[in-house]
């Protein structure tokens, strides 16, 4: 009589490999997510957001939340293999994965792809504006397949990559949109019931909307005053030298306002209290208008939350 997963003359590597998988996916079934609550880190989506990705590295599973009409609701989730080492990559090489909070950016079949990947590729846009302030470096992190010869791989076997079956990630790719689709990726999802979920949505809209008016007022006090001492610009910039640069030029009498569209929230893995909003920010000069697309990181100092870094993207 033999124990679970072993076996005479079997590799101990193999042998400990399947285990770590075989109890990834019992746990999966043990624990499935409740359908009453969501991912804390998905506060709000844009309408034409129709699906998110959250990577729970420590679980071994990714999980397909659906969004309709600001409501999200769990979808489905499979089995994943991430990083030998590990997370929080740092640098190429290191064969960890990322945390944070990402897009895919293409869809790459099959055809064009080495067998290695499998079924198809779905890259991400690893490093992000917040890595490459942080110093993280590397590249080619992708959600992909597995080599014909597999079914699957334990839950630590990539260089980085999150890796699905094949069967799973062809049903993946009905998910996705290029340049929409973000994917969180984290080390344990924190569940929060509906009630949380919408208070915390409600206070980072509430947030976003006082920075609103104090662009409007073109008062630099009240402005500067959403802004952390710490920040830093993408190109190391403190905040009064970014300030004077970036400020909108404008008077009382041309009749300023802004307009905030396609407004997304999502809290950032591994940043402690961190929130990135993206949004589109329409100025209006009287008759003229202007429009950019615009990203802020948010984090709490002390108790007031304020941007640490901002770009246009």
């Amino acid at each position: 009589m033999v124990g679970f997963g072993e076996g005479s003359n079997a590799p101990a590597d193999k042998l400990a490999d399947f285990r770590s998988e075989a109890q990834a996916r019992i746990r999966a079934l043990q624990q499935k997510p409740d359908p009453d609550l969501v991912p804390r880190a998905l506060m709000q989506l844009r309408d034409d957001q129709t699906y998110a990705l959250v990577v729970d590295t420590r679980q071994a599973r990714l999980y397909v939340y659906e969004h309709h009409n600001g409501h999200i609701k769990f979808h489905a989730d499979y089995y994943i293999s991430h990083g030998k080492f590990g997370v929080n990559k740092l640098k190429e090489g290191d064969q960890k994965t990322p945390l944070g909070v990402y897009y895919i950016t293409s869809r790459l079949p099959r055809a064009k792809l080495p067998d290695f990947y499998g079924s198809g590729a779905l890259p991400i846009n690893y490093p992000n504006e917040w890595d490459k302030l942080n110093g993280r470096s590397g590249s080619g992190i992708w959600l992909h397949g597995t080599p014909s010869a597999s079914y699957s791989r334990p839950p630590l076997a990539s260089d980085g990559c999150v890796v699905l079956t094949n069967p799973d990630l062809e049903k993946l790719y009905l998910s996705v949109e290029a340049g929409k689709t973000p994917v969180v990726i984290t080390e344990k999802v924190e569940f929060v019931n509906k009630t949380k979920w919408e208070n915390d949505r409600a206070s980072a809209n509430k947030m976003l909307e006082n920075w609103r008016h104090d662009v409007e007022s073109l008062d630099p006090r009240r402005l500067l005053a959403n802004y952390s001492p710490r920040f830093k610009s993408q190109t190391g910039e403190d905040l009064n030298t970014w300030y004077n640069k970036n400020r909108i030029q404008a008077n009382a009498s041309s009749n300023f306002s802004i307009k905030l569209r396609d407004v997304t929230f999502f809290r950032y893995p591994n940043a402690g209290e961190t929130i990135v909003a993206t949004f589109t920010q329409d100025n209006f000069f009287g008759k003229n208008k202007t429009t950019l697309r615009k990203r802020q990181y948010w984090a709490k100092d002390g108790n007031a939350w304020k941007v640490i870094y901002e770009v246009n993207i």
